[in-house]
């Protein structure tokens, strides 16, 4: 199945004794898949996978692939410290029904480019499943080069696709040139959507739906349509909500809003806090404002 467009990132809801709220995760998916997503990726950095043990990532994966599956595809974060650990996990994704998984390089010691490259080729030999490359140096500490993730895709079959998160647009013109406008990568820096679009992104991973889901999917829908200012104007009005939700923290962040727009998906886990009063005022305001009529 081909991946494109917006593929929306779903937080992981925890009830107040700190277990998996699957009622709360279903109404989430259930937003997400009505909003008009492309794809869903469970268990991101929004989805707090590093702070879920691993028979509740299996629980949290079973459950969210299982239910959209059919309606839309899953791309199911993987990652951990180890190597072990991630083809463990990306095992038990492909065997729960997975689309594809994403795969970002942690670690608490700087790898080596060959380090690197080992981790994702062991972890890609592990599946036949799809495996999209995520390079976000900023969670993760490690940065990969797009000369690198490159020849990843190109030497390794079912390495297809790269998620890019530095922000850095030159990296997005770079992987286009490398590939002759063959490789699917996507944009991970929510500022960066328009920018990315414009150069060549086929889509957009982002948390966004959670919250204003109408909203990010008439933004896409203008980029589709080659609708340039109406992208721009709804990028604008969007924007200061992206900026907030990242500068805050996406678990966090999102969280805080869910409850705002009638979804209590918990609180995030420890180390993490929730959103002060002063924060969620100011998330409240930017959501009534995007929500709000666009001549008002």
């Amino acid at each position: 199945m081909t991946i494109s467009g917006i593929v929306a990132y779903p937080v992981t809801p925890f009830t107040a004794t700190g277990s998996i709220d699957h009622p709360a995760l279903r109404r989430v998916l259930d937003r997400l898949v009505d909003s008009g997503a492309d794809a869903i990726a469970p268990l991101g950095s929004t989805g707090e996978s590093a702070y879920l043990d691993f028979d509740e990532w299996v629980e949290v994966a079973a459950a969210m692939i299982g239910h959209v599956r059919g309606a839309l595809p899953t791309v199911v974060g993987v990652s951990d410290v180890t190597t072990r650990g991630t083809v463990r996990r990306a095992r038990a994704a492909e065997a729960l029904g997975a689309t594809a998984i994403m795969v970002l390089p942690v670690s608490y010691w700087k790898l080596t480019p060959l380090e690197i490259q080992r981790h994702f080729e062991s972890t890609a030999n592990a599946v036949s499943i799809p495996v999209m490359l995520y390079n976000n140096p900023a969670t993760a500490g490690v940065d990969v080069a797009p000369e690198s993730l490159w020849e990843l895709v190109r030497d390794v079959p079912n390495i297809t696709m790269v998620k890019e998160s530095t922000g850095d647009i030159a990296r997005m013109h770079r992987l286009r040139e490398l590939s002759d406008a063959t490789l699917p990568y996507f944009n991970g820096s929510n500022p960066l959507a328009l920018e990315a679009f414009q150069a060549g992104a086929s889509g957009w991973c982002t948390a966004a739906p959670c919250l204003i889901p109408r909203q990010i999917s008439a933004f896409h829908r203008a980029v589709v349509d080659g609708e340039t200012e109406t992208a721009r104007d709804l990028f604008g009005r969007i924007r200061p909500l992206l900026d907030l939700i990242v500068a805050r923290g996406l678990p966090t962040a999102v969280k805080g809003g869910l409850s705002l727009t009638g979804i209590d998906a918990g609180i995030p886990r420890l180390p993490l806090q929730p959103l002060t009063e002063e924060e969620t005022r100011a998330l409240s305001g930017l959501i009534e404002r995007i929500e709000a009529p666009a001549d008002s």
